[in-house]
């Protein structure tokens, strides 16, 4: 069921911000747009506020988000390990655009062990109920909408680079306004975050017209492994370690490639694997709307939307293809 919050939510929130010191701001492995814009304008509100926030992404990020950003930020296990995490010193973790232990490899030992308040802003119906004060709008296009209401409940102002952040984020999620949660609500906040400051232009640019030779090349690869099945409803393509040699990609080009055999008219569903170092296989998931995609990726400890979902799947690949295969068939009959 769609859920949103009433004010008493935002109210916990802002006292737990309000007593805090020392503050880390995390998301979801693979971090994409939403998820970067969350954590970039709530490091910039508490920054204001004097909270020492510490942005720390559990992967590398795209390069493309590099322009929101104005250093390089921590990456757990690159720039910091497990044990020196541990050993510092956070009165407050707020973890965005996920509630669940999944999505945070690494990450979720830190949890575990530390007894440090939970913060939670989110917009998925998946949940662990990992945070003590959980900010969650299932009726929300993304996260960076409820953190402008978070925003707007506690009156902190919306700079520019707040604007550009959540922009962004409230874009990329909707796949630039034509997936099927673009709603007047999110078009409303996009307009307003463009009167504060929000450049769509620049943003699109930077965002989507900045490949590398490497990712083009990578795109083509996986074009070349496109399978469709029960008439062209289902489609699914793949790519192997072996393939992000060849072309020299990196993991993080995978992001929105999934959108590309949408284009063709019959797919109803989309299936996009990617085999990792460790042998898993990351799937993700779309759908316009005749398969829960939300409701697979449940099945192996994944999740996300009705829509638009993942999770990660044992090796090898055409065991997770089979996988998938089976569970997008017996929604479609």
């Amino acid at each position: 069921m769609a859920t949103r919050m009433n004010d008493q939510n935002f109210k916990k929130a802002v006292e737990l911000i309000n007593k805090s010191a020392g503050v880390l701001i995390t998301t979801h492995t693979k971090g994409d747009g939403d998820a970067v814009g969350c954590c970039v304008a709530m490091s910039e509100a508490l920054s204001a506020l004097d909270k020492n926030p510490q942005i720390l992404f559990l992967s590398p990020l795209p390069d493309w988000y590099g322009f929101l950003f104005e250093k390089p930020v921590l990456v757990l296990g690159r720039d910091i390990s497990k044990k020196e995490l541990q050993q510092n010193k956070f009165d407050l973790v707020i973890i965005v655009d996920t509630n669940s232990f999944s999505q945070l490899p690494g990450f979720e030992e830190y949890l575990k062990q530390a007894d440090t308040p939970v913060l939670i802003i989110d917009h998925h119906a998946t949940s662990d109920s990992l945070g003590d004060v959980e900010l969650v709008d299932s009726t929300a296009s993304a996260a960076c909408s409820v953190v402008l209401d978070l925003f707007r409940f506690a009156h902190w102002p919306i700079t520019p680079k707040i604007a550009q952040a959540l922009f962004a984020g409230i874009a990329t999620d909707t796949g630039w306004f034509h997936f099927g949660n673009t709603t007047s609500r999110c078009l409303r906040d996009c307009a307003e975050l463009i009167d504060t400051g929000a450049n769509p232009d620049d943003i699109y640019r930077l965002i989507y017209q900045t490949f590398t030779p490497q990712r083009f090349k990578l795109m083509t690869v996986m074009q070349d492994t496109l399978e469709l099945h029960f008439d062209g409803r289902y489609a699914s393509q793949f790519l192997t370690q072996q393939d992000f040699k060849t072309t020299g990609a990196k993991y993080e080009d995978t992001e929105n490639l999934i959108d590309q055999c949408r284009r063709i008219a019959s797919v109803e569903v989309a299936a996009f694997f990617v085999e990792l170092k460790d042998g898993r296989i990351r799937c993700s998931l779309r759908s316009s709307g005749a398969v829960d995609v939300c409701k697979i990726a449940r099945k192996f400890d994944g999740g996300g939307h009705t829509a638009a979902a993942g999770a990660y799947l044992p090796g090898p690949l055409d065991n997770a293809k089979k996988i998938i295969l089976d569970a997008v068939k017996s929604q479609l009959q």
